[in-house]
């Protein structure tokens, strides 16, 4: 296993990536952390608030910014890249700001780490797979698995968005074989926890109901994401760092497969709400059918096990976060909702 002392987290006052920095400060004391951080409407100081600040320190700035980049990798000993434009919707009105911060933003940052000979781990998505049949049964309700993606799963990016974090894992498997680059790579399932922006799918129905607006869900509710908590997405990430292989993609999920429909009821109930207090709304363009996770991979080369086991569990204790701290999330509220009326979402 290796250690580094002093680490670069790009993206790390975003959702994931801020939660990555408080799993390091509390896990592990001996690091300290530089976050860069264009703070964009997804990246927010008070996601890094009352940490120690002799032990985190944020920089603002873009990662396509190759000076500053540049200065920052040289005085660091690893990378891990969590910035990107990440929300789908987005990506469909406007697919400008994706191509430049995922994949001009990964292009400068590997090239830094290549001239300094640094450690790079690359953080992206399983949509760069595309989506998989729909099956009716699901973990819990029938027998068997069915297909999931694993680290050799054809890329089939159906979006602007997973397009571009396709482009960008080409672009660090490319430098890692043309160049040396010392990276890896991990593709996650959909991250779910504190901290995760109001536009995302849970805390945009949990701040809703909160709220005392009618939740909305896409379609029939039938797509199927594979749920994994940050803090476990935060444990392998660090596994990956400090054991991966070299050019090696690991796969992170929990086994978390849940229909959308059913997270929706599920929230409503905790919340003490009717399970069909909702209403349906006009599928989204491109619309992923079904994702799935196979982590053997890095379970058994890694030792890695999720924390969070039982969605359930996980998402009650995210839901009393979005109760508990409304301050944080109030003042976006309304202009979120305002841009998912325009499209009657």
């Amino acid at each position: 296993m290796t250690e580094y002392k002093n680490i670069l987290v790009t993206g790390g006052a975003g959702f994931i990536g801020a939660n990555f920095v408080r799993y390091i400060v509390e896990e592990h004391p001996e690091v300290n952390v530089t976050v860069l951080d264009k703070l964009t409407y997804a990246g927010n100081k008070e996601n890094l608030a009352g940490l120690p600040e002799d032990r985190v320190k944020l920089v603002v700035g873009d990662i396509a910014d190759a000076p500053l980049v540049d200065k920052l990798v040289s005085e660091t000993d690893a990378i891990v890249h969590y910035a990107a434009e990440s929300h789908n919707d987005n990506s469909l009105k406007d697919p400008s700001p994706f191509i430049q911060t995922n994949i001009m933003g990964t292009y400068t940052l590997i090239e830094a780490a290549r001239k300094y000979n640094k450690r790079f781990h690359h953080v992206s998505t399983d949509e760069v797979y595309g989506d998989l049949p729909l099956r009716e049964d699901l973990p819990g309700h029938g027998e068997g698995e069915g297909e999931k993606f694993t680290p050799e799963s054809q890329y089939r990016p159906s979006s602007p968005y997973s397009s571009t974090k396709a482009s960008s894992d080409l672009l660090v498997r490319a430098w890692v074989r043309s160049f040396g680059l010392k990276a890896t790579i991990s593709n996650t399932s959909n991250n779910y926890g504190p901290y995760q922006h109001i536009e995302k799918f849970i805390p945009r129905q949990v701040t809703n109901i909160i709220s005392g607006i009618k939740p909305k869900l896409y379609g029939s509710g039938k797509n199927v994401r594979d749920w994994v908590h940050t803090y476990d997405h935060a444990t392998a990430v660090w596994a990956i760092l400090t054991k991966g292989r070299i050019g090696e993609t690991y796969l992170v999920g929990a086994d978390g497969e849940k229909d959308n429909i059913t997270v929706l009821r599920t929230i409503l109930k905790d919340m003490g709400k009717d399970e069909d207090d909702f209403d349906f709304v006009q599928d989204r363009s491109g619309h992923d059918l079904r994702y799935a996770i196979d982590a053997t991979k890095i379970r058994e080369e890694l030792g890695w096990q999720p924390k969070y086991t039982d969605f359930a569990t996980g998402l009650k204790d995210t839901i009393k976060w979005y109760e508990n701290h409304q301050s944080w999330w109030q003042p976006e509220k309304e202009s979120v909702e305002a841009k998912y009326a325009q499209n009657n979402q």
